[in-house]
């Protein structure tokens, strides 16, 4: 009896992850909407602009993107072709890995996520907040 209702209690715990994970993603959606972007899109950018690639480079290979955001390669791929259409991004041959490929942020992606930076950072903090009281 006591281990049924422990998994109950640790599947209950995994839906509320989930539903806290769904609610956030909405938000951050409907708030970066304005500024021509989703919530996946941002995550590029923000890892794009922390600029702590394996190599030190301004610069990241799209494996080590994909390692940073949850999305799958052809998502990731797909992304950061729409970036580039959009002059957010620019993708570039990798010099250690002809097969690879590196992207970096543009002045125009780095200054799109400057601006948008706090209101992301606004959303997360009250979604985050909500959470915790209640």
């Amino acid at each position: 009896m006591a281990a049924k209702k422990a998994e109950q209690a640790l599947v209950a715990q995994w839906r509320d992850i989930l539903a806290l994970h769904a609610r956030t993603q909405c938000e951050l959606d409907r708030a970066l909407h304005e500024h021509g972007l989703c919530a996946s899109d941002f995550e590029v950018l923000d890892v794009l602009a922390e600029g702590r690639s394996s190599d030190c480079a301004n610069s990241y290979r799209v494996q080590e993107i994909s390692e940073r955001v949850h999305l799958s390669q052809s998502a990731l791929s797909r992304l950061v072709a729409r970036l580039e259409r959009d002059g957010l991004v620019e993708r570039g041959a990798c010099p250690e890995d002809r097969r690879g490929v590196r992207v970096a942020l543009t002045p125009r992606g780095r200054a799109l996520h400057d601006r948008v930076l706090p209101l992301q950072r606004a959303v997360l903090t009250r979604m985050l907040a909500d959470d915790r009281s209640g």
